[in-house]
């Protein structure tokens, strides 16, 4: 078990519903938490989760950062506009105009799962914006969406199964446990609260699970081929860390960042995990991301 679980956990999900905020852009009212000051450090959650998955960070690196958490396009607490699409460009877009609302201007930039999708394409069209990156079990834009793991998640949504899990698992987490087990290596540890965080909000309207369902249907790896020559170029700092366990993406991709983006300084494989891993390691995750931050700062 991570010794610094623990502590990270005394940030509850209370803490975390009563801190968060919202500011109003074009794509929609996004929900943001934040801990902390000086230079902002901006966490981009992955498919399912919302903000809430980096509440070890914001416990465990505002000492460092001004750390913001916030809630991606039909996720979470967002509340996107009528016909917002939902893609990996748009929420990048989003990025944008969220930061430029808060009046943001730099950045060191973590993303996870598809949130590391997004979070390539923001920094590669808007460079100047991020001091460093980190991606954390992303896509790629040559990622395999055919792998059993992808398969099966992909007739559960088609089937309605899936939607029926998150549906039941937001009032019984030990169904919820079993969706989200794909992500976790300790999915029995997840803590009733916690599931109840991330699967209430996505499943309580028909509108909302509309907006789920369009936010899987709209991911495509087109939009990361669209930037492979941007994102090569890329002059950030770039910290990869992956878990070797995960199904969805393998640790080959790991591997393929190393070899087509111009700045990565890093590579670490974390045995055993799984996709979701920050929530289990995060000690590691704030470990390697004090480092990181410190040696680009030179």
């Amino acid at each position: 078990m991570d010794t610094q679980l623990a502590d990270a956990r005394s940030f509850t999900s209370h803490d975390f519903a009563s801190s968060r905020k919202f500011v109003d852009t074009a794509h929609g009212r996004i929900a943001y938490v934040e801990r902390g000051s000086g230079p902002v450090a901006l966490f981009i959650h992955g498919a399912v989760l919302n903000g809430y998955q980096w509440r070890h960070q914001l416990s465990g690196l505002a000492d460092l950062r001004r750390v913001i958490a916030l809630d991606t396009l039909g996720m979470g607490h967002t509340q996107v506009r009528p016909g917002q699409p939902l893609g990996l460009a748009h929420q990048a877009e989003m990025f944008r105009a969220f930061l430029d609302a808060l009046g943001i201007t730099g950045v060191d930039l973590v993303g996870n799962d598809s949130g590391g999708g997004a979070a390539q394409i923001f920094a590669a069209r808007h460079p100047g914006y991020v001091r460093t990156l980190t991606l954390i079990n992303c896509e790629v834009d040559d990622y395999d969406d055919t792998t059993p793991a992808f398969e099966k998640f992909h007739r559960s949504v088609a089937s309605g199964s899936f939607v029926k899990a998150l549906q039941a698992g937001a009032t019984r987490p030990e169904i919820g446990r079993k969706a989200l087990a794909a992500g976790y290596e300790r999915s029995g540890e997840l803590a009733d609260d916690t599931i109840r965080t991330y699967l209430a909000p996505l499943v309580e309207s028909p509108a909302r699970i509309e907006q789920m369902l369009g936010y899987f249907t709209e991911l495509t790896k087109r939009d990361l081929i669209a930037i492979r020559g941007e994102l090569a170029a890329l002059p950030a700092p770039t910290l990869v860390l992956w878990g070797t366990a995960d199904g969805f993406f393998p640790v080959t991709m790991a591997h393929w960042l190393r070899d087509h983006l111009a700045s990565v300084t890093d590579v670490v494989e974390v045995a055993g995990a799984r996709a979701f891993w920050p929530e289990e390691r995060p000690a590691l995750l704030n470990r390697k991301l004090r480092e990181h931050w410190t040696r680009a700062a030179g």
